[in-house]
């Protein structure tokens, strides 16, 4: 018997560009009805690489096909009369609407929140901006490291004698698309408990920010501006750092020296496999985890008890590491680089992995299948980023649009 999906039943119109693109995809894999809404001709965000076997092809784009999947897709101009009474008529149809434009476009066409909300009164709009609809940034436009710098994130991120580094795959729009998601089904969870609909109100500033974590109270607590330190920890207290991403033989390794009793607990093994590897250190062997305390060590001891580690773990490969780090309880893991994950053995056993196919490639294309599973409901990726246009004759038609009203329409320009 197949299980129904969470949100089955659920339809929404995804206006987004690539700052909105996850919040649609996530609301698609729990069952929602996405209908991504591109103007006449394609998205721009097409246009976004990299693309299939390297041809810039508004249809090959990787970027479109890993945020678009599972999503039905149209075209139509919302800026004309026709394409706005059309829209208008799929929103009296919908649920949710999801937008990433400038504040204040959608209500200069007659199509904001007020307004759609008179057509519909129950009616969801999500609306995910650089900075909010409100504030003195809500009309700046924004990149993404322009958003990771103002959220923060880059002042932390890199080494500290260098200038502040940017993480190589947008962060920005992915954090913001999520809480997105989140924020449209909480809202949809009251529509059900109480009729009415809601404006979520994203700022992927905000979105980014949130994930500073720890670095807020280190201020208001201490006083202390965390920065840069690479692939170190740094301490509050004395300034000293310790390393916590470590070279491996193919690779990088996490692993964080603790103290006390946890300390003991996890060092001491790790001391034990360095010596039945005949690697061991007289220093490690005899050192007392149990008093050593990071915020008051010196760098000279830190560098003492890492120097020995460092060069044990440059003869270990990273899933040895692994190995160890399960049977003998260290807090090591490996840094999986993209084929890593690809055969990890893991998220294999979990049936992460799905093979979307792609006819037009003549391909099929390995897609991850779920981001959480649910002992009741499904959660999957089910086919794959829709073409320009693709499921035209079929939304309209399911508004009643007969076949030839929707040529006449693809005809004007509307669609």
């Amino acid at each position: 018997m197949q299980r129904r999906r969470m949100l089955e039943g659920c339809r929404a119109l995804d206006l987004t560009d690539e700052k909105g693109f996850l919040c649609g995809k996530i609301l698609a894999d729990l069952g929602m009805d996405v209908i991504k809404v591109e103007r006449p001709g394609g998205d721009p965000s097409r246009r976004l690489g990299p693309f299939w076997n390297d041809q810039a092809d508004p249809e090959k784009s990787l970027y479109w096909f890993a945020y678009n999947s599972d999503k039905r897709g149209i075209t139509l101009d919302i800026e004309s009369k026709d394409g706005k009474r059309i829209f208008e008529e799929l929103v009296r149809k919908s649920d949710v609407v999801i937008e990433s434009f400038k504040p204040g476009y959608l209500d200069k066409l007659g199509l904001g929140y007020a307004a759609l909300s008179g057509i519909k009164k129950e009616i969801i709009v999500t609306s995910i901006t650089p900075f909010g609809q409100t504030g003195p940034y809500s009309s700046y436009e924004a990149s993404d490291i322009v958003l990771m710098g103002m959220a923060g994130e880059l002042f932390l991120t890199g080494e500290g004698d260098r200038p502040p580094l940017n993480i190589s795959v947008p962060q920005a729009c992915l954090h913001a698309g999520a809480d997105a998601a989140v924020g449209t089904m909480i809202a949809y969870h009251h529509r059900r408990k109480t009729g009415e609909g809601q404006h979520v109100d994203v700022s992927m500033q905000q979105s980014a920010a949130w994930f500073l974590a720890f670095t807020v109270p280190y201020w208001e607590i201490d006083k202390v501006i965390l920065g840069r330190v690479g692939p170190f920890r740094s301490s509050s207290s004395s300034g000293t750092v310790q390393r916590q991403v470590w070279p491996c033989k193919d690779g990088y390794v996490f692993f964080y020296m603790m103290g006390g009793q946890q300390g003991a607990r996890q060092c001491r093994p790790l001391v034990r496999w360095m010596e039945e590897e005949g690697a061991g250190d007289e220093f490690l062997r005899t050192f007392e985890w149990e008093r050593f305390d990071m915020p008051t060590a010196t760098q000279e001891l830190i560098d003492k008890i890492s120097k020995p580690i460092a060069d044990f773990f440059l003869t270990r490969t990273k899933i040895e590491a692994l190995d160890a780090a399960a049977s003998r309880n260290i807090p090591i893991c490996p840094l999986l680089g993209m084929q890593d994950i690809l055969d990890d053995p893991n998220l294999s056993v979990r049936g992460y992995w799905s093979q979307l196919e792609y006819p037009e490639l003549n391909v099929t294309i390995p897609y991850p299948k779920q981001f959480v599973r649910s002992s009741e409901n499904e959660v999957s990726t089910g086919f794959r980023a829709p073409l320009i246009g693709e499921h035209n004759a079929e939304v309209y038609g399911e508004i009643g649009f007969s076949r030839h009203q929707i040529v006449a329409l693809k005809e004007a320009g509307v669609i």
